[in-house]
Formats: C-alpha cells, sequence, structure tokens
C-alpha cells in the first residue's frame, strides 16, 4: 500500500512471518532463511513511486519503504527499508517531523491514486487474507484503527516542548467543539481536563464560519499572550480573527475609545481603604469577627461591588458563594458603613479600583449603540470573573446562538467571592452544559495529590449549586510520579530544591528540560526570592509575567494565580503548604482562609504532568497573626482591586 501523510510517502509491505525478521550483514532474515529478495522488490516500488513524484517536483527522500511484521515487535533498518512491527508503526509514524503540508497531501495523493490505482478481486473480497493465523473466514485486523493513532499521536505530542502539548485536541472532545448551540453555553470540567484547549478550538471553528471576530477573554492578565500564540499554532488563517484581551484591560480599551478616562491607581485606592479601615472599620463588630482588614477588603471587591450592589438592602439578602463565614446582620451593616467610607474617600481624591472599570463599561454598553460588534464571546476561567464582569460579556451578545461561551470550574476558582450565572440573567439549559471528564494532562498519582489538599472540601458553581463531592475523573497520562521533600531547614529545602532542578537540567542533553519546567509559588515575594536563588546558582530562568506561549529554554518561576490555564512537564512547589498552614489561625473566618489558600495550591499542583517536586519544612514556625491595628498598619495584600 501507499501512505500520503505530513510526514511523507511510504510504500508500505505488510508480512506476517512465523520467525522474526532480523538484519543481518545488511541482509534481511526470517529466522535462519535469507528473505533480502522481499527488500529488492519493495526498493523497486518504491523507486517508481519517486519517479512518479518528480512530476510534482517532490525529492526523492520524501518517500520511504517501510516493512510492516504482523505478530511482531519489530524497530530495525535494512538500508534504508525501515522494518516496524504493527505495534511500532502508529508511534513511529506519529512521531516524524512534518515534510509535507496539507495541501501537499491532497495533492500527492491525487496525482498517486492516478497513477497507482487499488486493485480489488473477488477472492480478496470474500476471503480477507490471514494475518494472525485465525480462521481466513474472519475478518482480518486493520494495520491502522482510530484509537491506535490518537494514542500515537498523544505520545508524539507528549515528547515535544510544552506548548505543542498544549494545543493537543483529544477525538473525544471534538465534537464539542463543533457542538451548535441555540444560546449561551458552558463548558466545565476539573483540572486538566483540556477546557482551554476546547475553548481555542472552539475559537477557530467559530471564526472559520462566521464574519465577525470572536472576543476571547480570561481574567489572568498574561494567559491571553500565551493563548494567542497558541492560536496562531493552530490555525494562523484566523488568527486575527480572535481578539484575546483580559477582561479589565478591554473594558479600560473600551471607556478610552468612548471617552470616558477613569484614573486607576491602585496605591491610592490601597491608601483610601486603610484609611476607612482605620477610621470606621478597625472599631466595629468586624474587628471582632476577623481583626484582619484583608478579609473585609476582600468583601468590599468580590462581594459588594463585584456584585454591583449599590444599596444596603441588597448587601442584606444576598447569599455569598464562595464565602461559608457567616455575617449576621450587624456585621453587613458594619460592612456597608465601611464600604461607604472608603467609596466617600475614593471619590474624594478622584481614583478608581479595577472594579469601577468593569461598572463603567456596564454603564456605557447599556447603550445598543455603543457595543462593539463580535460574532461571538468566549470567557476562559469564568469562575474568577465577578458578576459585573460576567454581565459585561453577556451584554456583548445577548442570547444569540453560539454568541456567549463560558469556560471554567467551580474547584479551581482562586479569588475570595463567587456569583450565580441566574444573577447575571444567563440561563443556560438542556444540552448547552458540557461537562469533561477525562483529565489528559495529570498521571493519577498527580491528581491523587493534588485531590487529598482539597480534603473533600465543598465548593460553589456558579450553575448556584453546592458540591460536596468532586466530579468522577478519568486519568489517561499514565506515567506522572510525585516527589516529596521534608527538610529540617528551609536551608536544606532550598539545596533539595536547587539540586532537584540541576537534575533536570543536567540528565538530558535537550536544552529544552528547563523551558518545561516551573517553579510555582503561593506569593510574589516568593517568586522574587527563587528567581534570586536561581539566577545566584547559574540556572536560567524567568518571570511567568512574561511567558508568551514561545517555547524557550528558561525555567518559569510565578505565582499559583499566574500559572491558571498553563500546564508544565515539571512542576517545583517550594515551601508548597505554607500559606494552607498560615491561614490556619483560628479565628471564626478561618474556613474561607483555609477553602481559598488550598483551591490555590490544588491549582499549582495540577499544572504539572510529568513530574510534580513538592517541598516542605514541617516544624517551620509561623508568623504569629497580627492583630487588627498591626494588620491595619501594614496591608496583608495588594491593594483594592490588584490583579
Amino acid at each position: 500500500m501507499i501512505l500520503v501523510g505530513p510526514g511523507g510517502v511510504f510504500v508500505i509491505d505488510v508480512k506476517n512471518w512465523r520467525s522474526p525478521p532480523s538484519a543481518l550483514d545488511g541482509r534481511l532474515h526470517a529466522g535462519s532463511e535469507d528473505r533480502h529478495q522481499e527488500i529488492i522488490k519493495l526498493r523497486a516500488i518504491t523507486s517508481r513511486v519517486q519517479d512518479e513524484l518528480a512530476i510534482l517536483d517532490m525529492a526523492p527522500a520524501v518517500v520511504a519503504s517501510v516493512m510492516v511484521f504482523a505478530n511482531q515487535s519489530v524497530e530495525q533498518c535494512v538500508g534504508t527499508v525501515f522494518l516496524r512491527g504493527v505495534k511500532e508503526i502508529a508511534p513511529w509514524l506519529a512521531a516524524l517531523p512534518r515534510r509535507l503540508t496539507t495541501p501537499q497531501v491532497g495533492r500527492v495523493a491525487v496525482h498517486l491514486a492516478g497513477k497507482f490505482p487499488a486493485y480489488d478481486t473477488p477472492d480478496l473480497v470474500e476471503r480477507p487474507v490471514r494475518v494472525d493465523g485465525s480462521d481466513p473466514q474472519q475478518q482480518a485486523p486493520s494495520l491502522f484503527d482510530v484509537d491506535a493513532i490518537a494514542r500515537a499521536e498523544q505520545q508524539s505530542v507528549l515528547a515535544r516542548p510544552i506548548e505543542s502539548w498544549m494545543t493537543y485536541l483529544h477525538p473525544d472532545q471534538l465534537a464539542i467543539v463543533r457542538r451548535r448551540w441555540n444560546g449561551p453555553a458552558r463548558i466545565s470540567g476539573a483540572a486538566g481536563t483540556g477546557k482551554t484547549v476546547v475553548g481555542l478550538h472552539r475559537a477557530v471553528w467559530l471564526a472559520q464560519r462566521t464574519v465577525g471576530k470572536i472576543l476571547y477573554v480570561t481574567f489572568v492578565k498574561n494567559l491571553p499572550r500565551v493563548q494567542a500564540q497558541l492560536l496562531a499554532r493552530l490555525s494562523p488563517a484566523v488568527a486575527d480573527r480572535v481578539e484575546f484581551c483580559s477582561l479589565h484591560a478591554w473594558a479600560r480599551s473600551l471607556l478610552d475609545q468612548r471617552g470616558v478616562h477613569l484614573r486607576v491607581d491602585l496605591a491610592a485606592v490601597g491608601n483610601c481603604f486603610s484609611r476607612a479601615w482605620l477610621h470606621v472599620g478597625r472599631s466595629s463588630v468586624l474587628a471582632e469577627l476577623e481583626p484582619n482588614p484583608t478579609y473585609w477588603q476582600d468583601e468590599i471587591t468580590y462581594v459588594i461591588k463585584g456584585r454591583g450592589f449599590t444599596e444596603l438592602g441588597q448587601y442584606l439578602t444576598a447569599t455569598r458563594p464562595g464565602r461559608r463565614t457567616a455575617l449576621r446582620r450587624v456585621h453587613r451593616e458594619a460592612a456597608w458603613q465601611l464600604y461607604l467610607e472608603y467609596e466617600r474617600l475614593r471619590a474624594e481624591r478622584g481614583v478608581h479600583d479595577f472594579t469601577d472599570v468593569l461598572t463603567e463599561a456596564v454603564a456605557v454598553l447599556r447603550d445598543p449603540a455603543a457595543r462593539p460588534r463580535y460574532a461571538a464571546v468566549i470567557a476562559d476561567e469564568v469562575q474568577d470573573l465577578t458578576l459585573v464582569g460576567v454581565r459585561l460579556l453577556h451584554q456583548l451578545v445577548g442570547d444569540a446562538p453560539n454568541g456567549l461561551l463560558l469556560i471554567g470550574d467551580g474547584q479551581q476558582a482562586v479569588y475570595p467571592g463567587g456569583f450565580r450565572l441566574s444573577d447575571a440573567g444567563i440561563d443556560i439549559r438542556g444540552g448547552r452544559a458540557e461537562v469533561l471528564r477525562v483529565n489528559y494532562r495529570n498521571a493519577a498519582d498527580i491528581l491523587t495529590a493534588a485531590l487529598q489538599t482539597l480534603d473533600g472540601q465543598p465548593f460553589d458553581d456558579i450553575d448556584g449549586t453546592v458540591v460536596t463531592t468532586g466530579p468522577a475523573v478519568e486519568t489517561a497520562y499514565r506515567d506522572g510520579r510525585v516527589i516529596r521533600v521534608d527538610a529540617a531547614t528551609a536551608n536544606e529545602h532550598d539545596q533539595a530544591f536547587l539540586a532537584a532542578v540541576r537534575q533536570l537540567a543536567g540528565d538530558s542533553s535537550d536544552d529544552r528540560r528547563l523551558g518545561d519546567a516551573a517553579v510555582l509559588c503561593a506569593r510574589k515575594k516568593d517568586v522574587v526570592y527563587y528567581q534570586r536563588l536561581l539566577t545566584r546558582a547559574g540556572i536560567p530562568n524567568s518571570n511567568l509575567e512574561d511567558y508568551d506561549g514561545q517555547a524557550t529554554g528558561e525555567l518559569k518561576v510565578g505565582t499559583f494565580l499566574r500559572s491558571k490555564g498553563l500546564e508544565f512537564k515539571h512542576v517545583f512547589l517550594p515551601h508548597h503548604d505554607r500559606d494552607v498552614r498560615k491561614a490556619q489561625t483560628g479565628s471564626l473566618t478561618e474556613t474561607d482562609r483555609l477553602a481559598l489558600a488550598k483551591r490555590q495550591l490544588f491549582v499549582g499542583m495540577t499544572r504539572a504532568r510529568d513530574v510534580l517536586w513538592i517541598g516542605a519544612v514541617p516544624d517551620a514556625k509561623l508568623p504569629r497573626p497580627r492583630t487588627g491595628q498591626e494588620a491595619a498598619a501594614v496591608p496583608d495584600s495588594p491593594p483594592l482591586g490588584s490583579r
């Protein structure tokens, strides 16, 4: 047979020999019998194919001779003829470098089909050739099957830089990519199930079938650069039709175009909140429930302003998805007074936070004439948006068929708040809610370790349900492992970490090994520390915030939050549980703090495909919890609304 594909043209001869083939002194043997005449015949046919392709200006090197052996495991060569077993042929073909473009494959196939017409005889049709020793009347097995090709493709992609793996689409996901929906739709699924990859392929599919632009937004500001690179690799022809942007950057651009200029100053708004806390918060019942003002800062950002509340009555009766600490009426009234004081100070200074940007954009888009025209909007990691942000996206396309696609998983929410889609006026029903259930990224050991971190805690999903048991997930990847290091001291921990990184960099001549790895930390100051440590050790590294999806030979270093939507072959988590232990302060809001820290750690752990390195210093002392006065003087988190 003649096989034409991206790897070239292959003249294939299938043999069913009882004795295993071998190459001795450059000749083909079956056991002790010389079978080299078969090689000569195959080369002659190959030569004819090469002659025919010369008409198309194809070089002879594009054509290869292959003998495939049934019931044998073979990976050898006899001169220029490749010997492969049935199990080896598909992985070998899938791993070959690309030699022909898609148009060339079609042109070559049509040409060769005319020069080498297929033959059928009644004998061959009615009596299949026996290739495995079975009854000749039974159907002979196929040389290739869909599952074998899919597995071969997956293994081929696994060997490439991680950026190639991030564009891998399993055939089972293809049906969702091509689905036609008559209104807003949602794709959910546990970590590693390929939600982002499906979203990217969906964007390509829509761009090929519409005339307008596709808007692809996410919350994390570094992710759009990576996604744009991945989509350009998937389909260069439609790359300029898909607009990638973080939600806040898109909203600010919209306001600038409409002449609405906001002064976003994170340092100034942080100062406004600190003063508001000192004036009305520190002496209120809020400090009795939780003395650290960060909790109440988040309450304003993600619940009060994030949900778009403008009256106390709305807040008093509202549910608080993502926040399990019960607030009595007196606490909500005090939080509202803190919010009003913050807003007064902010308005007095003429500064705005990021939530103000989204709120103003929603107001602008109430005028239909002011709405940019998009064929579709895709929101990735939607669980990390606020309700105001989701309303903004819904305004752009409404309930149009195939218009709005929301992608996300409530279990991976890494910010302290939540919402329900129904509060945004979005109704997803029937077949417009798809769930991915196969993890293609994490091996079972890695996924198990990550799930153990969550400890079965319930989480609020954006459909309004409280999920008490995680979704059943099948793992398709088997080769990953978890390495745990418990050190006696911080210095011992860092030395073990450096040794593991050096081993990764030095146990192969492939300088891409470091480029396929990441060091992930809970806090920005830890990122700074480990970048300095790696630089002093002479290990090339770069900040994950600067990563744009291009393959490099540098180790990436970043926070759990900046790793959202990404994956790496090797992930190092130094002092992985420090923030989880720090969240165990014994305060009444510990449930919320601990759940958030665990979800953030879970995200970091599930970025790993092949190796997850977990470091800890079990007996390390943590800073004592701050008093309300100390916490007010030294904020424990970035200014209000910072990302």
